[in-house]
């Protein structure tokens, strides 16, 4: 199937700077509402605490919601309205753990019933300890750099040939990250830093290819995770998984351009590299877009009729879809233009 024609031929090489400049201020928003935030906002998986999702039998106002946890010693805890507006289903947050003894189900039921005069069912309970959701929040941080990092391993592998030098440079990376993290340095900041020295030896050891595939994957994330903290959505284990699934997906698509690339500039060595960029994004837009548009309908699908359960992980979806989309195209291959111009001033 086919809906671009096949000698279509528009200038994305040529719109770059304008993408760059568009990328730039997103990351920048991204960061800052991060800053705003004091960082992700991390749900229960994450940050420890219990979770219960609660249903009332008729419209139930928070204020009496609360009053009833307020009796119960809740503290703190935050009441929002899930799912549909006329399904009456709360979940309830409290940064208490280990509440869940027993009778506990019971007790809370009678004590809203009484505070809000509507029956009540106690649809599931959540408690995640503070060092477990220590633990697994560090565990998720660690997934997405390895992943990152054994994708720029075949990255150069594939494109560069340089499996043995890409190997090392891993190797070193991973033990890098074992040391430093024996002197307890924060997981976040160690990460940063390592991502930070496997960007400087990409452009040392010249593997050009694992460099813009890092560099597109690392736009997307933070974008993603931008937009989940400008909408003060939670982090948990499911969004892990979306971010996952957004780098595997950029990834395909970042492939495929550059496997058109690599054969555009054995055929077309006498063109510049810009026309050969320019040239194989275009030859592979209709692939790209049909991809694109038939991921997006499932999950724009999942977003509005899957239920509350998967709504951000569906949302994380369909932002990582069409930022993965747009960066195989504006981001990673356009670096390449910029490290060629990088050798020649050299």
């Amino acid at each position: 199937m086919q809906f671009i024609r096949p000698d279509i031929n528009l200038d994305f090489i040529g719109k770059r700077k304008f993408a760059f400049v568009f990328s730039l201020v997103i990351i920048l928003i991204s960061i800052g509402t991060l800053l705003m935030h004091g960082g992700p906002r991390y749900g229960i998986d994450f940050a420890g605490g219990t979770l219960i999702q609660v249903q009332f039998d008729k419209p139930t106002e928070i204020a009496r919601i609360k009053s009833g946890l307020n009796s119960m010693a809740f503290g703190q805890a935050s009441v929002q309205q899930f799912g549909e507006e006329d399904a009456s289903e709360y979940l309830i947050r409290t940064d208490i753990p280990g509440i869940t003894d027993a009778g506990f189900n019971e007790s809370l039921r009678q004590t809203l019933a009484e505070a809000t005069g509507a029956g009540v069912e106690i649809r599931r309970v959540e408690m995640v300890g503070p060092q477990v959701g220590k633990d697994l929040r560090e565990k998720a941080l660690k997934a997405m750099f390895y992943a990152l990092l054994f994708i720029t391993v075949y990255i150069s592998g594939r494109f560069e040939l340089e499996w043995l030098k890409s190997a090392v440079m891993a190797v070193a990376l991973i033990g890098a990250v074992y040391v430093f993290g024996l002197f307890n340095v924060s997981i976040p900041f160690l990460i940063l830093i390592a991502l930070l020295v496997t960007l400087g030896l990409f452009w040392i050891l010249n593997l050009r290819y694992a460099m813009g595939a890092i560099v597109a994957l690392i736009h997307d994330v933070t974008i993603t995770v931008g937009v989940f903290s400008l909408f003060n959505k939670e982090f948990t284990l499911p969004i892990i998984a979306a971010l996952l699934t957004i780098i595997g997906y950029s990834l395909n698509d970042t492939i495929i351009v550059y496997d058109r690339i690599r054969e555009n500039s054995k055929k077309l060595h006498k063109n510049p590299l810009a026309t050969i960029i320019n040239r194989s994004i275009n030859e592979t837009l209709s692939r790209t877009l049909l991809t694109s548009l038939t991921t997006l309908m499932v999950v724009i699908t999942l977003f509005v009729l899957g239920g509350g359960i998967i709504h951000d992980f569906a949302f994380a979806l369909l932002v990582g879809v069409l930022i993965g989309t747009y960066s195989s195209i504006y981001v990673a291959s356009p670096i390449l233009l910029a490290w060629q111009r990088k050798s020649t001033a050299g």
